[in-house]
């Protein structure tokens, strides 16, 4: 072992949960076994899925609306299934997007300070998938561009604006367990419950990696390395060992880099944060956060340290950095979820000094969308635009703007939130009704079908996959 310490500005990096009076109590959390992280942050508000009988319902609560809060929380509630994913818009605090069982994917308003009665009509309604609709993510670069992963084990490619499904990936064999997007966002990467790891070129709608990833049963994930060729994904060994992996896209047969951890049962949740280059790791079950520095120099992870508490988290989110508290050299906020309650926990780096760090804390993304969704989907690629954080960040209380403009393989609400009713003579109402519900017939045993055929060439692939290594 070396007798030398290794320098870092972030080696003292602790964690302060909040007081108790400023956490969010007496929620009723989502009892769904699929995996998710139940809870998403912006500087504004917090999303949570919520445990709602007879349908799907989430949350949006602000954050200054802390304590004990009331049994009858407003809620957004249009889904009829449970609701097993929410994502914020990036460029848009005020819009968030929402996956669900009953296979939509919806997008709502979120009105200044908050809704104070329940919502039942979204702003965009966008059917595509033939299964659950497990994952949400925004794009980080193009405004009004979403990806949704469903159980008929494919990722669609959204136009929220208007309501227009542009790109499907397909190839994934089983559920797709997460996604993460590139620097740039001009690639996806997907981990599988094939335990395959794939990398697609969106607009080309391939997968430009196919690659053996954990071989353990539970689920893994992964996320891109800010702005390098690198994914970190995390699961586990045939032999239930947690692991880490870093893979280099250049050379991605075999992973850069390996990590046991433990024996421990809970399924890792991932959170890189690419201006101080740490990776934060909360395991479901555990009450424990540990936090690694990447080296890309070394192609190594240091452990840092780590954040301990006796209360198990079921899921986390982390605040986008541009709304993190500078001067008190905050460079992380999570939001851990545990019993009924939210928690913030703080990650500080300590230091003496009253003035701006410019040292821990370089230009960060910032609200503004470099691309527009024509443009990304057109082939143009821009990384994020960046801000300073030296004066601080003060997220608008005002609503923006978002109008979706008519609908293309997707619904937009009218303005009484209800569906024109059919035109036409009884006979033709009756000979349309029958007609459509054949039509769902048939298509359920074709997607049947057409899964069975996913999960057979997945095998195939796997198999081939196998021998060549």
């Amino acid at each position: 072992m070396s007798r030398f310490v290794r320098a870092s500005k972030y080696r003292h990096v602790f964690g302060t949960p909040a007081k108790r009076e400023v956490c969010y109590d007496n929620l009723k959390i989502s009892s769904s076994a699929w995996d998710t992280n139940l809870v998403k942050v912006n500087p504004l508000f917090f999303s949570i899925n919520w445990n709602a009988a007879g349908g799907g319902a989430f949350a949006v609560i602000p954050h200054d609306y802390t304590g004990k809060l009331p049994d009858g929380l407003p809620l957004f509630n249009g889904h009829t299934g449970t609701v097993l994913d929410t994502d914020f818009h990036p460029f848009n605090d005020h819009v968030i997007a929402s996956g669900a069982e009953d296979c939509k994917v919806m997008i709502w308003k979120i009105p200044d300070g908050g809704i104070r009665d329940h919502v039942s009509t979204p702003a965009v309604t966008l059917s595509g998938h033939q299964r659950k609709v497990g994952n949400v993510s925004f794009h980080p670069t193009a405004d009004n561009v979403l990806a949704s992963a469903g159980a008929d084990f494919v990722v669609k490619m959204w136009d929220i604006e208007h309501a227009a499904e542009k790109i499907e990936l397909g190839g994934h064999g089983e559920i797709i367990q997460s996604m993460t997007y590139s620097w740039t966002g001009d690639m996806l990467a997907t981990t599988c419950k094939d335990k395959i790891l794939r990398v697609f070129d969106i607009r080309s709608k391939t997968a430009a990696v196919e690659t053996l990833g954990h071989q353990g049963v539970k689920g893994s994930r992964a996320v891109w390395l800010g702005d390098l060729d690198k994914i970190v994904t995390v699961g586990f060994s045939k032999t239930s060992d947690r692991q880490i992996f870093v893979w280099d896209l250049k050379n991605p047969k075999t992973p850069i880099k390996t990590q046991e951890l433990d024996m421990s049962a809970g399924i890792l949740m991932p959170h890189y944060d690419k201006d101080t280059s740490i990776l934060f790791l909360a395991g479901k079950g555990d009450g424990n956060i540990r936090y690694y520095e990447y080296d890309d120099a070394q192609t190594e992870l240091f452990y840092l340290s780590e954040y301990k508490s006796s209360d198990p988290q079921r899921g986390i989110g982390f605040l986008p950095k541009r709304a993190c508290d500078v001067s008190q050299q905050e460079i992380a906020r999570a939001y851990k979820v545990h019993n009924a309650m939210v928690e913030p926990i703080s990650f500080t780096v300590p230091r003496k000094a009253d003035t701006f760090q410019a040292d821990i804390f370089p230009d960060t993304v910032g609200d503004e969308p470099s691309l527009t969704a024509d443009e990304f989907f057109a082939g143009k690629t821009a990384p994020p635009k960046l801000i300073s954080l030296e004066k601080g960040f003060k997220a608008t209380n005002k609503a923006k703007e978002f109008t979706a403009k008519h609908a293309e393989g997707g619904s937009v609400a009218s303005a009484g939130g209800a569906a024109a009713e059919p035109v036409g003579e009884k006979e033709l109402q009756d000979a349309y009704k029958s007609l459509k519900s054949e039509n769902e017939t048939l298509k359920n045993e074709l997607v049947q079908k057409e899964l069975r055929i996913k999960q057979l060439e997945a095998l195939l692939n796997s198999a081939t996959l196998a021998k060549d290594n």
